[in-house]
């Protein structure tokens, strides 16, 4: 790796320093993080076997959420083992490569996350406003088809990101202040002009998160207009219950996700704070969906206890 005059020409790896300003207790924020992956993990490996092997749960709406469950995996795998590297053992150095490889990961399968939670807005849409129709419309074939476009939107936009930052050649430093390498970090660091990294970045974050964010917006604007004009009360309800669990998972990414994205770039929070949040925002996700839906989906919910009672013997 050379340098002039304190340019860093072509770095060959990157420094992940972690949490700036809090590298003294980070050893012990790691087991937190730790708890959260645990359960991400059990909880989504688990609605990876139950919602295959219960017949009721082979519906669209659960077979987007087995693809939600390992679209999670994926981005705990993707943070997790780094991150708690850096906090417990000191490993702090990374290949810029592969550095590259783990931004396109975590932001590819974030966008993965966000179609996935507008496919399901439009299941509940169709089920609740033109029920009639929902057979007819999320056949096989058309289940296939959405999350390879949704698959293939996320790969090919976010794709992009990494080759950007590739050309760049020179670099002011090779310290990321981040426990993971996310995009406007990596960026940071460029000491050459990088108008089009960033524009291309708020580019994809919008051309994902803020498009599918308004069109969720706007399915459960018409389903709830759909439920209100229900005659009876108790079939509101049941119509209502059947979208809060999706309500609560789509609140809690939006929201994170771009009380994120705005702080990194337009506010003035301390670096800790940001790096805490967009960690919390990417990990605390993944191990809330499986609690939600099982507390909400009673056959989810009984397949769960009956993996964990052990049924004696009948004894003649």
């Amino acid at each position: 790796m050379g340098y002039t005059n304190l340019t860093y020409l072509n770095p060959k790896t990157v420094i992940l320093i972690g949490l700036p300003g809090l590298e003294h207790v980070q050893f012990w924020i790691g087991f937190p993080f730790l708890a959260v992956c645990l359960v991400a993990l059990l909880g989504n490996i688990f609605l990876l076997i139950i919602i295959p092997t219960e017949r009721s749960l082979q519906q669209p709406m659960y077979i987007f959420l087995a693809v939600l469950a390992a679209t999670d995996l994926g981005l705990c795998a993707a943070i997790a083992p780094k991150m708690l590297a850096i906090f417990w053992f000191g490993s702090y150095s990374m290949a810029f490569d592969a550095c590259l490889s783990q931004l396109f990961f975590i932001h590819a399968l974030q966008g993965m996350e966000s179609g996935i939670l507008l496919s399901m807005a439009f299941d509940r849409y169709v089920a609740i406003c033109e029920p009639l129709r929902h057979t007819s419309i999320f056949t096989p074939f058309f289940l296939h088809q959405v999350v390879l476009m949704v698959a293939i939107r996320a790969t090919l936009l976010v794709g992009i990101l990494p080759i950007l930052l590739k050309r760049l050649q020179r670099f002011h430093s090779v310290i990321v202040v981040h426990s993971y390498c996310e995009h406007m970090a990596v960026v940071k660091l460029a000491a050459e002009d990088v108008h089009i990294n960033r524009s291309y970045g708020l580019f994809v974050a919008f051309a994902i998160l803020g498009f599918d964010m308004i069109f969720v917006f706007i399915s459960y604007i018409l389903i709830f207009r759909a439920v209100f004009r229900l005659p009876q009360k108790e079939a509101r309800i049941k119509a209502f219950n059947t979208c809060t669990a999706h309500i609560v998972v789509f609140l809690e990414f939006y929201i994170l996700a771009f009380f994120s994205f705005f702080s990194h770039r337009f506010g003035h929070v301390s670096p800790y704070v940001h790096i805490l949040l967009s960690t919390v925002y990417l990990l605390v996700p993944p191990a809330l969906n499986p609690i939600v839906y099982g507390v909400k989906t009673k056959e989810i919910r009984s397949r769960v206890v009956q993996m964990f009672i052990v049924k004696p013997n009948n004894q003649q």
